[in-house]
């Protein structure tokens, strides 16, 4: 933004509303950084671990400051722990929820789910978005992607909103869908994703973090 503050728009996202799709198709119209499952996804091998982040951070263009970021993660300077703890779930949550935090200090971007809403809390130019929509639709979205026998797909909308749900109340102690820890709240069964994207940048140009 052009006085400076860093815009950093979070995503909460029910699986099959089209969280991701949105997210990626919002910061490439804004010009920003995307940051997914870039930040997370590593090989468990303890020996790996380091080596599968660099190789994550160096995939996609746009991604230097992931790269930096994370090489830079020693614990001498209080970043989580590279000991025998390394890939445990709290110290795996310690360690994205430091990228996150840099990330929002070094850029403009748009974040994806990993309770970035929670680890960003109280930062300026922070916009927290939340997108649902009713099960008949993702059901559809989530059966023409093709991710699971028809017959499957339902219980799995469930199991992973379920997942998603206790990740998010375990490190933050709040509940997912609670409308008090969004400011945008989007049904993209009504919207769908150009609508989504649409409503969204309307949102920024009315709280004056983006351009007319």
């Amino acid at each position: 933004m052009k006085d400076g503050r860093r815009l950093v728009i979070t995503i909460g996202r029910q699986f099959g509303s089209g969280g991701r799709e949105i997210g990626s198709r919002l910061a490439e119209e804004l010009g920003v950084g995307f940051y997914d499952k870039n930040i997370l996804r590593m090989n468990s091998d303890e020996s790996g671990i380091k080596e599968s982040y660099y190789h994550l951070a160096d995939e996609r263009p746009g991604s230097r400051l992931l790269y930096k970021i994370i090489k830079g993660l020693t614990p001498e300077l209080g970043a989580p722990s590279f000991g025998s703890d390394l890939v445990s779930a709290d110290n795996l949550f310690r360690f994205q929820s430091e990228v996150i935090r840099q990330l929002a200090d070094g850029e403009d971007c748009v974040i994806i789910g990993r309770c970035a809403d929670y680890v960003l809390e109280g930062r300026d130019g922070l916009v927290r978005v939340f997108l649902y929509a009713d099960m008949d639709y993702r059901v559809k979205r989530i059966t023409e992607l093709g991710y699971y026998e028809d017959k499957d797909v339902k219980k799995n909308i469930k199991r992973i909103d379920r997942e998603r749900r206790d990740y998010h109340r375990y490190y933050t102690g709040r509940d997912w869908e609670n409308v008090e820890n969004y400011d945008l709240m989007l049904n993209t069964a009504r919207l769908g994703t150009e609508g989504a994207v649409r409503a969204i940048r309307e949102y920024l140009k009315i709280k004056g973090l983006a351009e007319e």
